[in-house]
């Protein structure tokens, strides 16, 4: 049995989710848009996502707008938000790649601010690289590779004092800790289902009422004409069947308590140190972090090959950011932190981890690094 302890990349799919899906996999497929008797069935389940989604998220029904993903979220953001008003952008250096590429090709001007060594942005540090030709300022709620959560909402409410539309990124703490569309304050936020055991292909913008700007995704009047092309209904229904089976308080308590035996457990091997909040010298408070990410440094070995050596053990880690790693490339995010950006391991649990999976890691992880370490000391002639 393989332990997998990557969910913060995605999540395996909920039963209630595989099971609202099917019916629409199987029987119903007439496109919502159509207005016989098989249309009004489709369009009916997607209305009832609608709901579902946005009772998880704080936000009205209308203010929800699904896409195909979090980063078809992300960029419908940005390139509308800028399509409607060209300017100058303010973000992070620790954002995701969707949101870092998506303003550096839509925008004439971008300012990306720092952060510190728990990979924590400075809200007064953004609002002071506001200009007046500030349009549109892009923040994350929590990191996707440390997990700090971040000052997103005081950020948003003085930019948007400001005239300043404001997108956050919610994309790596939906599902995992309270995302309130309405207390975020907002214009525009990023969720997206297959983090939370819901389908892939589903995500959703939710978009403050009112605020118009371009489609992203045009030839086509769906979603009230904010996101051309015909839905992905099993996806969606699936999306709307995971935000309702979802009990945040017990999942996120249960991960809290798999993270902190898995860090411990870690922590106990020479030359660990846990990234992000509860990381380098004092740390934060761990209430800073996500319940369900830990990252760590290993000294003396790089990324890869750990992630090997446990897999070969049975144990699905990560290491990077999650569309980075195909290449294996060191993490922007820990580069920004000014740490080791070749030695991180991130672990991740979710809503069907147990302590199996725990256990599992932390049988293989000592005996991993310990043997690569012992590689590294070898000299030629002992290896010969």
């Amino acid at each position: 049995m393989r332990a997998y302890l990557d969910h913060a990349s995605s999540s395996p799919l909920r039963p209630a989710a595989l099971d609202a899906m099917l019916p629409y996999l199987r029987e119903h497929h007439a496109d919502p848009g159509r207005v016989h008797h098989e249309g009004h069935v489709t369009r009916a389940a997607i209305e009832e996502a609608r709901e579902q989604v946005a009772a998880l998220f704080g936000a009205r029904p209308r203010e929800v707008v699904f896409t195909s993903s979090g980063t078809e979220s992300v960029n419908a953001a940005a390139f509308g938000a800028l399509a409607r008003r060209p300017g100058h952008v303010v973000t992070t250096a620790v954002e995701h790649s969707a949101v870092l590429e998506a303003v550096r090709r839509g925008a004439g001007a971008v300012t990306e601010i720092g952060v510190d060594r728990y990979g924590r942005y400075d809200a007064e540090a953004v609002l002071d690289s506001c200009n007046d030709d500030t349009t549109f300022v892009s923040v994350q709620l929590a990191n996707h590779e440390v997990g700090t959560l971040q000052p997103a909402a005081e950020v948003a409410a003085a930019a948007r004092a400001r005239g300043i539309t404001v997108h956050i990124d919610a994309c790596a703490a939906a599902g995992h800790v309270p995302v309130d569309f309405g207390a975020l304050g907002a214009d525009l936020v990023s969720v997206t289902a297959h983090k939370l055991g819901g389908p892939k292909g589903a995500a959703a913008l939710l978009v403050r009422r009112g605020l118009r700007f371009p489609a992203f995704v045009v030839g086509g009047a769906q979603e009230r004409a904010r996101r051309g092309g015909i839905e992905n209904v099993p996806a969606i229904v699936g999306f709307g069947a995971a935000a309702a089976a979802l009990d945040l308080a017990a999942e996120a308590g249960r991960a809290r308590l798999l993270t902190d035996r898995l860090t411990a457990g870690a922590l106990a091997v020479d030359g660990i140190t846990r990234l992000g909040p509860t990381g380098i010298g004092a740390g934060l408070d761990p209430s800073a972090s996500l319940p369900h990410l830990v990252c760590l440094g290993v000294e003396g070995v790089e990324a890869e090959p750990i992630l090997l050596g446990l897999d070969r053990r049975g144990v699905a880690v990560h290491s990077g950011s999650s569309c980075s790693s195909e290449a294996l490339e060191p993490s922007p995010v820990l580069a920004a932190m000014g740490v080791d950006a070749d030695r991180s391991l991130r672990a991740s649990v979710g809503w069907n981890s147990t302590d199996d999976d725990v256990d599992a890691f932390l049988a293989a992880f000592p005996d991993v690094v310990s043997g690569l370490r012992a590689l590294r000391t070898q000299t030629p002639g002992d290896q010969a």
